[in-house]
């Protein structure tokens, strides 16, 4: 599968849900490729924007969507990548605030 294929598909799931792409289209795309890369390393599609630990049950919490998402998009407009927005938020609606890690420190492997 390639990024633009997942664009669609994922567009086409998480849209109905309230959930939009950022509408910066080149970022989308190169986040959606970095899932990809990291299903093909670690056989699920974790964020991108985080650090993983390669074990899926450790990060499950971080396995795009995110459960960080809902609380970052109802508060913030957007997720922690800025991958999913609301509609609010791609509308420019309400300012575009940085959304800061909501994943406990404990979670992060180093």
């Amino acid at each position: 599968m390639e990024a633009e294929e997942l664009y669609e598909k994922l567009k086409k799931i998480q849209e109905p849900k309230g959930y939009f792409f950022n509408q910066d289209k080149e970022r989308v795309l190169d986040l959606l490729e970095s899932l990809l890369i990291n299903k093909e390393r670690y056989g699920y599609m974790c964020c991108p924007c985080r650090l993983a630990s390669g074990d899926k049950e450790k990060d499950k919490d971080i396995t795009c969507p995110c459960v960080y998402r809902v609380p970052d998009v109802e508060e913030y407009g957007s997720c922690y990548c800025n991958l999913y927005v609301s509609k609010e938020w791609k509308e420019k609606e309400i300012s575009h605030d940085y959304v800061p890690e909501r994943r406990p420190l404990e979670k992060i492997p180093y």
